[in-house]
């Protein structure tokens, strides 16, 4: 008997770029709305003059219709003026209609839930790959007792501990296929960096990053997330990480100090705020995302949660759900926003971010440690006006901020696309790894029910019957095969379970990661 997936039924993909949903275009009139949608874009500056827009193919396939209705798409803002096609270099955006005109053809429509006119907001181990292990190492396995590794109560060490743990076979959940890194584009983008690079931009700079980053940023939050923002409002950091530790150090003085997490929810982010002097609060998560019900209940002001991909369940923050939550943050609440895995997405259209609606309700980071790669150590911060001055004092007081060239590499990696491109191929590949695990689990651990199948780069198992976890993971290191017990990010009780990471294992491996784990639940 297979396993049982928890899972959304199936369901259009949808479309990064502006969340666009196809089925809210008339019958007969696709390429009509999508023309219209664009418009409005451009004309809101979304869409600004010399971005450029995706591929004709590209956005069809996403969308699930033929390329002929994205090519009339185009050409009607070609014809319009807005539009031109650079042939290599694609369809560039090179001038803006008023916003009257643009809302005048849409008859005041909005996209994918979020309107395009919305005013611009001013003012885990964490959640950049610390939260897990690393990738798969050919090492034998761990010489160290693994019952020793996976205690009941891991200490603050943990994570630095598994990862360097040998094993033949890594599942452990979190890293993305670092093989995958885009070494030829990094490259190519460094290189154009290098070449107009100014004497002056290798000095001390704003600390809240480069202002090519900034403007990239917040036109891929724009177009992939909903955000509206200006790019002065974005601050660059070294990854969620530090996110957390800006608004500690922030709030510490004018702010919530005892934050409300989800439960399960992940260790490491609760390590981390332990470590900040933050006292954090379980609140339950169930099939619909966090419970806010339990907590106006107990009563914090403030609560971090991941709506997007919920860690480590999967689940996604449901419609109820976030009007709940947003009534409960505008009668004074402060949501804290980790957008983890948003972007890597299968088999779910995408789900706007809450900051796209809540801008001054709601502390928002990201990173691209699972896009391109942790050791990056760059990803990016909005905060609601009323504490912005205490955190740039923060970043200004940690590290006088990032190092430029890789932050001006990023901006050309975004700017010319090759980004999406990356994100692409990563969805390609990890459908693919995603499938041959839940084949895997089927095969061998028939029992098992699956859950967040739909996206992200980990799989999280509960087991029937009468396991510990944390014994079933120290019997599978002594096999040779990392894993994650699931109770680890559990306090409250919780079925046995386990995390398992997909993205940076061959099928290969993954199959035989997966018998590991039944040989070692059937020999403890």
């Amino acid at each position: 008997m297979p396993p049982r997936a928890v899972a959304s039924p199936p369901l259009n993909a949808g479309s990064d770029f502006l969340h666009l949903d196809i089925g809210q275009a008339p019958a007969g009139g696709r390429a009509a709305w999508l023309a219209d949608r664009l418009r409005r874009a451009i004309a809101d500056g979304v869409t600004p003059v010399g971005s450029r827009l995706p591929a004709t193919r590209v956005l069809a396939a996403d969308l699930g219709v033929s390329r002929g209705v994205v090519v009339e798409a185009y050409q009607r803002l070609v014809e319009d003026g807005h539009v031109a096609g650079r042939g290599r270099a694609g369809t560039v955006v090179v001038a803006a209609p008023s916003p009257a005109s643009a809302g005048s053809a849409t008859h005041g429509s909005t996209s994918a839930g979020w309107t395009l006119t919305a005013p611009r907001s001013s003012g885990r181990a964490p959640a950049d790959g610390d939260r897990i292990g690393g990738a798969a190492t050919p090492a034998p396995p761990a010489a160290a007792d693994p019952a020793g590794l996976f205690a009941p109560a891991p200490g603050s060490d943990i994570f630095d501990a598994v990862r360097t743990a040998p094993a033949r076979i890594d599942l452990t959940p979190g890293v993305p296929d670092l093989a995958a890194f885009p070494r030829a584009a990094w490259l190519r983008a460094e290189k154009a960096v290098l070449r107009r690079l100014a004497a002056p931009d290798l000095g001390y700079g704003d600390p809240c990053g480069t202002p090519a980053l900034r403007r990239a940023v917040a036109g891929w939050l724009a177009r992939t997330r909903g955000i509206t923002v200006d790019p002065t409002e974005v601050i660059i950091t070294t990854g969620v990480s530090q996110a957390l530790g800006l608004l500690a150090e922030a709030l510490r003085h004018d702010g919530p100090t005892t934050v409300g997490v989800e439960d399960p929810g992940s260790l490491g982010v609760r390590q981390h705020l332990d470590n900040l002097r933050v006292e954090t609060v379980p609140i339950p998560v169930d099939a619909a995302g966090l419970r806010v019900d339990a907590l106006a209940a107990s009563g914090v002001p403030a609560v971090m949660l991941t709506p997007a991909h919920q860690f480590p369940t999967g689940v996604v923050l449901d419609g109820d759900r976030r009007r709940q939550l947003a009534d409960w943050a505008r009668a004074g609440g402060l949501v804290i926003e980790d957008d983890y895995d948003a972007e890597h997405r299968y088999d779910r259209p995408p789900v706007p971010a809450l900051r796209a609606t809540l801008p001054e309700q709601v502390c928002y980071t990201g990173s691209v440690s699972k896009l391109l790669a942790p050791a990056l150590r760059l990803g990016w911060l909005l905060v609601p006006r009323r504490h912005r001055d205490a955190v740039v004092a923060a970043k200004r007081t940690a590290d006088l901020g990032n190092a430029v060239l890789p932050q001006l590499v990023l901006a050309e990696l975004i700017t010319d696309g090759a980004l999406e491109r990356q994100l692409r191929l990563l969805r390609r590949r990890h459908v693919r790894r995603r499938d041959a695990m839940i084949s895997a689990l089927a095969r061998h651990l028939p029992d098992a029910t699956v859950h967040g199948a739909a996206a992200g780069l980990h799989l999280t198992v509960t087991l029937d019957g009468e396991v510990a976890d944390t014994e079933l993971a120290a019997a599978t290191l002594a096999r040779g095969v990392k894993v994650q017990p699931l109770s680890w990010h559990c306090r409250r009780p919780y079925p046995p379970g386990l995390v398992l990471g997909y993205a940076a294992n061959s099928a290969s491996a993954i199959e035989e990661g997966i018998a590991t784990i039944a040989a070692a639940r059937r020999r403890p």
